[in-house]
C-alpha cells in the first residue's frame, strides 16, 4: 500500500488514461443505472399503476399512477409490504397447496416469458377504502434476484356496469316471464269465451235449423238451402273448436298435462305418418298450472319445429321424475340443428323455448343426438313440495 505521501496511479497517469481506466474498473456499475434509469422511465410513463416488489413482496418501485391508485407517494409506498396495499397475497398466485412462495411461477414466467394474468384482487386506499382490482404478475432476474411487476387496474365501474346488467338481465327474465303468464291467461279466457259464449250460440242456431228442415211444407230448394246452411254451421262450429283448443287445449283442464300430451301426440299422427314413442307416468304429471302449461307449449313448439325442418322419422319424448326434478328429453333422427342456428335472432321457437325454462328456474340443453344424429332437448325442472301440494289441493 503506498503512503500519503507518495502519488497514486491515478496521479501519475494523464487525466485521459485515467478517465479511460475508470470506466474499464467501473462498467457494470454506470450500465446497471442507465438500465435502471430507463426501467424506470418505463415504468413511470404509463397510465396502468405498475409495482415492483421483490420475492418477500416489498416494494421496491411504484410508479405515479400506482401513488395516484392507493392514494399515496411513490416515495412513500417503497420500503412498504404489499400487503399494506393490496390484501390478497400474491404469492398464490398461479402455485399449488404447498408450493414455495414465487417459486414456481417466477421459473415458468421466465422460462416461458408469460405472465400470470387477470387475478381479481382487493386493493386499500391510504384512507383505508377498499376497491376491486384486477392484477397481472410478470417475473425477471435482477443481479441473481428475482424481481416481479405488477400491474393492475381499478375495476370498480366494471363491477358496477356488471352488476347493473345482472339487474337488467334479471329484470328482463322476470318480465319475460310475466308477459307468459299474461299471454296464458288472455289465451284461456278467450278460449273460453269462444267455447262456451260463441260455440253454444252455434250450436243454439244448428238446432234451431233442424227444427225448420223437419217442417213438410218447406220446398226443394229451401231444403237444399237450409241443408247448406247446416253444412257450414258444422264447418263453424268445428273450426271455432280448432282455434279454442290453440288457444287453450281443453284437454289441459279437463284432464291434465298427461292426457293433454296425448291428445297432442294423437292429432300429430293424424297429420303425419310417424314413429312417436311418449313415454310419461300419469303420476308424474301432476302439477301446478304454470308448469303444465309450460310443458304442454315446450313439447308443442318442438313438435312444430320437428314437422317444419327436421325430416325425422322417429320422435321419443320422455318425462320422468327425477328426486326433486323433472326431466324431460325430446329427441328425434332428423337432420339435426347447427351450432350457429341455436343463436339466430329469427329462432323465436327455441328462444321462447328456453324462456319458460328460464322462467321455471329450470335448465335446458339443446344440441345434437349422439345416437339418432338429430337433434335433442334435455330440460330438467324442480319440482318443489309446494308445487305438489298446489296440483293436488
Amino acid at each position: 500500500m503506498p503512503d500519503r505521501g507518495s502519488p497514486t496511479l491515478l496521479r501519475i497517469l494523464p487525466l485521459g488514461m485515467a478517465a479511460a481506466l475508470l470506466l474499464c474498473l467501473f462498467p457494470p456499475l454506470k450500465a446497471r443505472r442507465q438500465r435502471q434509469a430507463r426501467g424506470q422511465a418505463i415504468i413511470d410513463s404509463p397510465s396502468d399503476a405498475i409495482i415492483s416488489i421483490d420475492s418477500g413482496q416489498f416494494i421496491l418501485h411504484a410508479n405515479a399512477a400506482a401513488a395516484r391508485l392507493f392514494g399515496d407517494t411513490p416515495d412513500g409506498m417503497r420500503g412498504r409490504h404489499l400487503g399494506h396495499y393490496i390484501l390478497r397475497d400474491l404469492r398464490s398466485l398461479g402455485r399449488h397447496e404447498g408450493d414455495p412462495p414465487f417459486g414456481d411461477i417466477s421459473q415458468e414466467l421466465r422460462l416461458t416469458g408469460r405472465r400470470a394474468t387477470d387475478y381479481t384482487l382487493t386493493g386499500r386506499r391510504s384512507d383505508g377504502a377498499m376497491f376491486p382490482l384486477e392484477g397481472s404478475l410478470s417475473a425477471m432476474q435482477e443481479d441473481g434476484h428475482s424481481v416481479f411487476t405488477i400491474i393492475v387496474r381499478d375495476i370498480s365501474a366494471r363491477q358496477q356496469m356488471h352488476a347493473q346488467l345482472a339487474r337488467s338481465f334479471s329484470q328482463l327474465r322476470e318480465l319475460s316471464s310475466a308477459l307468459q303468464s299474461i299471454r296464458e291467461e288472455e289465451r284461456k279466457h278467450i278460449a273460453r269465451e269462444l267455447h262456451d259464449d260463441l260455440g253454444q250460440l252455434l250450436a243454439t242456431l244448428r238446432g234451431d235449423l233442424t227444427l225448420v228442415r223437419q217442417h213438410s211444407d218447406t220446398t226443394g230448394a229451401l231444403q237444399a238451402l237450409l241443408h247448406s246452411m247446416d253444412g257450414l254451421l258444422v264447418t263453424a262450429i268445428t273450426s271455432l273448436r280448432r282455434i279454442a283448443s290453440n288457444l287453450r287445449p281443453r284437454a289441459l283442464d279437463e284432464g291434465g298435462l298427461y292426457f293433454a300430451l296425448q291428445k297432442l301426440r294423437h292429432d300429430f299422427l293424424m297429420r303425419r305418418a310417424i314413429h312417436f314413442d311418449l313415454l310419461a307416468d300419469e303420476a308424474d304429471l301432476v302439477l301446478d298450472d304454470a308448469r303444465s302449461t309450460a310443458i304442454y307449449r315446450i313439447v308443442q313448439e318442438a313438435l312444430t319445429n320437428i314437422a317444419r325442418h327436421a325430416e325425422a322419422s322417429h320422435i321419443t319424448i320422455a318425462l320422468h321424475r327425477i328426486d326433486s326434478s323433472l326431466a324431460i328429453t325430446i329427441q328425434d333422427d332428423g337432420r339435426g340443428i347447427a351450432e350457429h342456428d341455436l343463436e339466430k335472432a329469427t329462432a323465436l321457437g327455441l328462444l321462447g323455448m328456453r324462456e319458460r325454462v328460464w322462467g321455471l328456474n329450470g335448465s335446458i340443453h339443446i344440441g345434437t343426438d349422439n345416437e339418432l344424429g338429430g337433434t335433442r332437448i334435455d330440460i330438467s325442472l324442480p319440482m318443489h313440495a309446494e308445487v305438489m301440494e298446489t296440483a293436488t289441493s
